[in-house]
């Protein structure tokens, strides 16, 4: 139903004219299989053109017609084969757009290298200009997808069949999605997917988004044929929905007589019967207009279509709404975001956002979904890849999402058997993340400080992990929003930094800088490295204080630690008394200090002290200077020098 939204429908060349030396019944094959394929019946066709093909007899629309019967239902593998066969053997009749098909097929394989040689050879033959400037305005979109992928987690929900199941959408506190479970309207299978037809289908949404109770939607609205891809107001009174072309029990075609996509319209009768299905004016039989989603004020409708106009095989469209089914002229999105390939399953959030699949981008493979945001005039503005886990290498489409939960869904057939067309939705949990970052600097030179450590820490001061800062003195952690952490920083020389941070509750990245301020300890005083406080002294006295014992005791500690530690004892004072008197007394408070350590131990051939008096002063307090008293307690220190 998906690859349905736009027109499929290949002008063939008939594949006798194109047969030498084939006999009767082999023309008759390929005539009917070509009738079939135009009638979109691949399943039936493929079977034909293999048996053609077994038979020793090939051509290169045979290769074409092959090749898209397994491109249009997502087997990506086998469509690779026969576009590749047809490269090979036909190169002269092959158009631009077998290439594309080809290079879209390989990276579905995640054969990239190979993929992008036939983009080159696309863009060579005068493939879509559009296109080929996608592709390369960014040649390393492998690198640019994983940088701006988004964190999700996906699991698939319960609702799922084994049949395909896909294209959600919010219906108040449930969710609205097609399923050709064999339980629908549709009396016998579609002849493209050899499945049955889609209906409508309802599942009731739990607060964390998980699905259960599935049921058929009420009213008129699913038929015989298919129905899906679902909008509805936010009143939840009126709905917009896909179906084929068929109302009140009639089905139309279009001139090559095929049964094309419409938009149409139903109402809530209030016991959530949905009736009065209206057909919207702007719907053609001649082309297809799928995929609705209404605008965040209702204005809008964006849909996917191929009507004229359309710059590729489908584009993204919107109408205005102006009442009483009256509605503005379609008008295209444009160049922004559409291609010469297919743009389709648009849904805008609540946030303004547009989420769109296409496979005319660089992706990783098949329908990729994308996002942008909406100007104020509801166009497209920077479009960017979701990247894994979102996308996958096959396809991967209608996607909604409920961005203040950060709960959605998507539709994919990642986990299909190969060549399966079977969709499933995933439950999509979005992870969010806050990249913390910063440098590391000198708070007073400014000066960066690579080399520099910087912990992460959780609210209980658990350390949860640890970086070097890098030769830009750059580091970088992702934490989860709505958290509060601990970061600190620590280098050589400088006093540690620890800053508290509280997370914000959306993804994205904050700056926290981390500041070291100097310590200016020389490298061999210990007393600076310990972070000694002053070894106070009663007035003209010189026996070790209670306070002044306390920190004495770390450096017991480290002589005690290292053994071979030889330390020198310097006692200073100010410049407020005679000269010779401050000598004798800081003397005094040398050796006092020298024999606590060694009543404590200590060997006494491990230590040495001296008195310096005032010979030795820090700052300009010197005899005759008026200063305070902070600056003359700068004066008043006992060092403790390591020896070499």
């Amino acid at each position: 139903m998906r690859t349905v939204t736009t027109s499929h429908k290949l002008i063939l060349t008939i594949l006798v004219l194109l047969i030498t030396s084939t006999g009767f019944s082999q023309k008759k094959e390929v005539e009917k299989a070509n009738k079939e394929f135009d009638k979109f019946a691949y399943i039936d066709a493929r079977e034909i053109y293999l048996k053609v093909v077994e038979d020793g007899y090939e051509s290169a629309q045979i290769f074409k017609n092959l090749g898209d019967t397994y491109y249009w239902n997502s087997d990506y593998d086998n469509a690779a084969k026969w576009y590749q066969k047809l490269i090979a053997n036909y190169p002269a009749e092959v158009e631009a757009t077998y290439y594309y098909r080809a290079a879209q097929s390989l990276k579905s394989l995640k054969k990239y290298d190979e993929s992008d040689k036939l983009m080159d050879l696309y863009a060579a033959v005068g493939g879509d200009g559009l296109v080929v400037q996608n592709y390369k305005n960014d040649p390393d979109y492998l690198e640019s997808i994983a940088f701006e992928a988004k964190g999700y987690e996906l699991e698939k929900v319960a609702v799922n069949t084994k049949f395909s199941d896909f294209g959600p959408s919010y219906y108040g506190d449930k969710l609205v999605y097609a399923s050709a479970t064999t339980n629908t309207e549709g009396a016998k299978n579609f002849e493209w997917t050899d499945q049955p037809f889609l209906d409508l289908f309802v599942a009731d949404m739990d607060s964390l988004g998980y699905l259960s109770n599935a049921r058929s939607l009420d009213g008129t609205i699913n038929t015989k044929y298919h129905e899906s891809s679902t909008t509805f107001s936010k009143d939840g009174t009126t709905v917009y929905f896909t179906r084929n072309n068929f109302i009140d029990g009639k089905k139309g075609k279009d001139k090559n007589k095929t049964i094309r996509l419409k938009l149409y319209k139903a109402t809530n009768s209030g016991d959530t019967n949905w009736t009065n299905i209206e057909e919207l004016p702007f719907n053609s039989k001649e082309y297809s207009v799928a995929h609705p989603t209404l605008s965040k004020d209702q204005k809008r409708l964006y849909f996917s279509s191929d009507m004229p106009g359309t710059l590729g095989m489908s584009d993204l469209w919107y109408v205005e709404i102006q009442g009483d089914n009256s509605y503005g002229e379609p008008v295209n999105l444009g160049p922004k975001i559409n291609t010469e390939a297919r743009e389709s399953f648009p849904f805008i959030s609540d946030e303004g956002n547009l989420y769109f699949s296409s496979d005319g981008r660089s992706g990783l493979g098949g329908y990729d979904i994308y996002f942008t945001k909406l100007d104020e005039n509801g166009m497209a503005t920077d479009i960017k890849n979701l990247g894994e886990p979102a996308n996958s290498n096959q396809d991967d489409f209608g996607f909604i999402i409920n961005e203040k939960k950060r709960i959605g869904y998507l539709s994919s057939n990642r986990d299909g058997e190969r060549g399966s067309i079977d969709d499933d939705i995933y439950r999509v949990q979005e992870k969010c993340e806050i990249v913390v970052e910063g440098t590391v600097f000198d708070s007073k030179t400014k000066e960066l400080l690579p080399g520099a450590i910087v912990q992460l820490l959780d609210e209980n001061n658990g350390l949860l992990e640890e970086a070097v800062a890098d030769e830009n003195a750059a580091y970088q952690f992702t934490v989860a929003c709505e958290k509060t952490f601990s970061i600190r920083g620590a280098k050589d020389e400088y006093e540690p930094y620890e800053t508290i941070v509280t997370t914000p509750d959306k993804s994205g990245t904050i700056t926290v800088p981390i500041p070291l301020v100097l310590i200016g300890c020389p490298p061999n005083d210990l007393g600076c490295r310990l972070n000694l406080q002053p070894i106070y002294f009663d007035f003209d006295r010189y026996n070790i204080r209670p306070d002044a014992a306390v920190e004495l005791a770390k450096i017991l500690a480290a002589m005690r630690e290292y053994k071979d530690l030889i330390i020198h004892i310097e006692s200073h004072t100010d410049s407020r008394a005679p000269f010779k008197y401050n000598e004798r007394l800081s003397e005094k408070r040398a050796q006092s200090t020298l024999n606590w350590l060694v009543d404590k131990g200590i060997d006494r051939s491990r230590l040495s002290a001296k008195g310096y008096g005032e010979t030795q002063l820090v700052n300009k307090c010197s005899d005759g200077v008026e200063c305070t008293e902070e600056e003359h307690q700068l004066n008043r220190r006992s060092m403790f020098i390591i020896q070499n």
